[in-house]
């Protein structure tokens, strides 16, 4: 099983950035792609980005290309999103996520869950 836990999570005016990190333990992080979850109050959770084992090949969703950035630090089991011209509609709750594989496009390719980090976007 992989155990994590997110940070970084906060409040912030539209336009602002803010950086999210997920610790991760446990032997399959080492073969699993990572990825990034939201669900905002009354929505499904939502597909935000993956990214592959080992690196690269980072994947987003739609609304999120061009201001979102999904990284990893394998030696330090940990994964980042930066998350840059922020809007209210990106308000909701941030999880991180270890996939299934070493490839993760879709919520159905991830397994285990964070606890998730609270985001709001203020206008």
């Amino acid at each position: 099983q992989v155990q994590l836990v997110e940070s970084g999570g906060g409040l912030v005016q539209a336009g602002g950035s803010l950086r999210l990190s997920c610790a991760a333990s446990g032997r399959t992080f080492s073969v699993y792609a990572m990825g990034w979850i939201r669900q905002a109050p009354g929505k499904e959770r939502e597909f935000v980005a993956a990214i592959s084992w080992p690196g690269g090949s980072p994947y987003y969703a739609d609304s999120v290309k061009g201001r979102f950035t999904i990284s990893r630090d394998n030696a330090k089991n940990t994964v980042y999103l930066q998350m840059n011209s922020l809007k209210p509609e990106d308000t909701g709750v941030y999880y991180c996520a270890a996939g299934r594989g070493n490839r993760a496009q879709t919520l159905a390719d991830f397994g285990s869950w964070g606890q998730g980090t609270h985001v709001t976007v203020s206008s």
